[in-house]
């Protein structure tokens, strides 16, 4: 299994490969960071991370390459919940040169109780977390980059 695993990887161009490797290491830390630090503290991380750097200028990749990459990713990373994929999402497109903005919804189901749900826009496309129910959340908080805001102060 894991040898199928790195021979995916390794049959991937030196870009794709590259891209991939950085998705699960990123994917990894911000689903062991939100484990063990409150999401206020991962949020200012996360904001960190995704400034744009200088070494990605010249090959960035395109918002399509990078989800395709966090997607990738969460099939190595164990729990790579919606929430780890947004956020790691977020951060590539940032260090890419890419706006995004970060979503949390909430619902509440007679039979599943509540939920939550996090996804990832750009231009207004979501780009992941994106699904048919998607409508049944209620936009609670909108992180773009190192800003938040309420869905309150959106709609107003």
């Amino acid at each position: 299994m894991i040898i199928g695993k790195l021979r995916t990887i390794w049959r991937l161009s030196r870009f794709e490969r590259r891209l991939a490797i950085k998705s699960i290491v990123l994917v990894a830390v911000v689903r062991l960071g939100l484990w063990v630090a409150p999401f206020r503290i991962m949020q200012r991380f996360c904001g960190y991370l995704g400034r744009a750097s200088r070494s990605s200028r010249g090959s960035a990749a395109g918002a399509r390459e990078i989800v395709w990459a966090v997607r990738l990713a969460s099939r190595y990373v164990t729990l790579a919940t919606c929430l780890v994929q947004a956020l790691a999402t977020q951060i590539l497109l940032g260090r890419n040169g890419h706006a995004g903005e970060l979503h949390i919804g909430v619902a509440l189901d007679s039979k599943l109780g509540f939920s939550a749900h996090a996804w990832v826009e750009s231009q207004g496309e979501i780009l992941i977390g994106g699904s048919e129910e998607i409508d049944g959340y209620s936009p609670m908080l909108v992180l773009n980059g190192n800003t938040r805001q309420s869905a309150g102060s959106l709609r107003g």
